[in-house]
């Protein structure tokens, strides 16, 4: 029976594994003290060798961006120059352009560089795009101005995306961990995939006529749900608001029907015709000139009296209120109620 059970054993530890890791060996990266999710920075060390192609990306910048970005190049060219990235500014032709060299090591760099010339380009200040180049920085240009026809609701939406004072748009920033700036019809974006993902949804929304106050909301409670342990693998729907779309009444505008007449309407005069009825028209040219005068040096007349009269309004006394007095009650003698 010993026997037996002896045999067994090694058959009950290959019957608690998977059929497929039945024959997986033991790796040395199966430790828990190991982080999977960590990323190591690029180095020189990963890549020794330069790239046997050149790779080159250029975007164009609006004329008043021209002024900033002479100042601003000297430190552009020398935060390119750190990862091995060539950069060019043509005044001429208003564009920039970024190029790999034979200091280049890191492939991904290129697309970084491209990024940060797109976001100098959308008025976006150069320490703020500068960090593009990090990793676990990224960004995203969202174009706005194609989603609305009517000019003035597209400029009346963008205003309520920034809000009063910013105040919207801080409240954006502080609560996806990103750097949002509205300018034009774009609005640049710059962090983590995640919180870039929401900035769009709120923008996109908001120019779909929903206010950004109820993205806002619903972030604030998501910011407090993560907070409690015990919520990490429940769903949150029931703790999220659910808003319900509102059609509001517009009172609508009443047209009066006009009084079918099988007659057109009478013919409006012309200005000839006017002139002939005052006369006006068999004038001389100085008696026309001379006419003119008069009618001119009356309306300045009537707008001095006009002036003369809201410049005194101020000197006029306001009405002051006087204080009722009460009326006293007669005072009755006791003595004529005595018997």
């Amino acid at each position: 029976m010993a026997e037996e059970n002896n045999t067994n054993t090694p058959s009950d530890a290959t019957s608690s594994k998977p059929k497929s890791k039945k024959y997986r060996k033991d790796k040395p990266w199966d430790n828990e003290d190991i982080d999977h999710w960590k990323i190591d920075p690029f180095t020189r060390e990963d890549n020794p060798y330069s790239f046997t192609e050149e790779s080159s990306f250029a975007t164009l910048f609006p004329k008043y961006r021209e002024n900033y970005l002479k100042e601003v190049w000297p430190h552009v060219t020398k935060a390119l120059e750190k990862v091995g990235i060539g950069c060019l500014l043509d005044l001429v032709e208003g564009s920039m352009t970024v190029k790999t060299t034979r200091k280049t090591f890191d492939p991904y760099i290129i697309l970084k560089a491209r990024d940060l010339i797109k976001l100098l380009a959308r008025s976006v200040p150069f320490p703020q795009a500068v960090k593009i180049l990090d990793d676990g920085v990224s960004c995203d240009i969202i174009k706005i101005g194609n989603m609305i026809r009517s000019k003035e609701r597209f400029v009346k939406r963008r205003q309520r995306l920034i809000g009063p004072n910013g105040s919207t748009l801080k409240a954006i920033e502080l609560l996806t961990q990103c750097y949002v700036m509205v300018q034009g019809n774009t609005v640049s974006a710059m962090g983590s995939y995640k919180s870039l993902k929401e900035v769009r949804r709120i923008v996109i929304d908001c120019l779909k006529n929903v206010h950004p106050i109820y993205h806002i909301k619903e972030l604030m409670i998501k910011r407090e749900l993560a907070k409690d342990p015990k919520l990490k693998n429940e769903s949150w729907d029931r703790f999220l608001p659910h808003f319900k779309k509102q059609n509001v009444k517009r009172p609508k505008k009443q047209i009066k029907k006009k009084e079918y007449t099988p007659f057109p309407p009478p013919q409006t005069p012309r200005k000839v015709d006017l002139q002939l009825e005052s006369g006006e028209y068999f004038l001389k040219p100085k008696a026309k000139a001379a006419r003119e005068m008069e009618k001119k040096k009356e309306k300045r007349k009537e707008n001095t009296l006009k002036r003369k009269a809201e410049r005194e309004k101020a000197f006029v006394p306001p009405v002051e209120d006087v204080p009722k007095r009460k009326k006293r009650k007669a005072k009755t003698d006791s003595s004529q109620y005595v018997e």
